[in-house]
């Protein structure tokens, strides 16, 4: 499955949850993660969206261990059967992958 399928999927159920998923570009700054989420309950995490079984880059790596420091939570979804999960830990406020 392509990249761009599940993040279409991923968009979809967190539309579907009252959410939003915006698309997040940083100019300038590279290896920033694919996604901005913004759920109902005011939970708002970084999603790097990767093809199956492929794992960010160094800078990307980087960049999701920058925002941790921040405090900020990062996810990375590399299965479509991976997003209810995903979704379920975002709204217990669970610990980024």
């Amino acid at each position: 499955m392509r990249e761009k399928i599940i993040e279409r999927k991923f968009v979809q159920a967190v539309k579907a949850m009252g959410g939003i998923a915006l698309k997040f570009t940083s100019p300038g700054v590279d290896g920033m993660p694919d996604r901005l989420v913004i759920l109902p309950i005011g939970y708002i995490a970084f999603v790097e969206v990767k093809a199956p079984g492929l794992k960010p880059r160094p800078l990307q790596v980087k960049k999701h261990e920058m925002l941790r420091r921040l405090g900020c939570k990062v996810f990375v979804l590399d299965d479509e059967g991976q997003i209810v999960k995903l979704l379920d830990e975002m709204m217990r406020g669970g610990d980024a992958t």
